[in-house]
């Protein structure tokens, strides 16, 4: 989700929900302590250079269980950070803390921010060595025409 269409939801929604993929929630007294812009600037490991750039929101449960972050205050925390951070219409990238520090995507459901888990990868699968993915065939399965049968004469 890009930066424009979090300010999009939150211009319309009545309270800021978010989840877990795997549905669960978020405590309703979390605070966005931080929100960034994250640079990654780095090279692969087939030799290319490359630059990440990403809107960074950082998600913190506290104790204070009669806090609630509203639409409009997170949508001025974003106002601020664009104004004084020059924060383009970048992806976000949302950090929580589970068993360590997680980063998420982020997707909206109708109702809920859904921290989506990410997953690493080779960028340069193509240069690295790394075998692609065979089909996996059950031979057992395999219906074989035009096969040659004994006694046909094909053999």
């Amino acid at each position: 989700m890009k930066l424009s269409e979090i300010k999009k939801h939150l211009g319309t929604a009545e309270a800021v929900n978010f989840k877990l993929q795997n549905g669960t929630t978020v405590p309703e007294n979390f605070h966005v302590t931080e929100v960034g812009v994250v640079t990654k600037h780095f090279i692969d490991c087939g030799g290319t250079i490359r630059n990440e750039k990403v809107a960074n929101f950082q998600l913190w449960d506290a104790n204070d269980f009669e806090h609630r972050l509203k639409p409009t205050k997170l949508l001025n925390i974003i106002k601020l950070s664009e104004e004084k951070l020059g924060m383009e219409d970048l992806e976000i990238e949302v950090e929580y803390q589970a068993e360590t520090i997680g980063k998420y995507d982020l997707d909206f459901n109708g109702k809920n921010f859904v921290l989506i888990s990410k997953q690493t990868a080779c960028l340069a699968s193509d240069s690295c060595g790394i075998p692609k993915e065979k089909l996996k065939i059950n031979l057992a399965q395999v219906t074989i025409q035009n096969s040659c049968k004994p006694g046909s004469g094909c053999c």
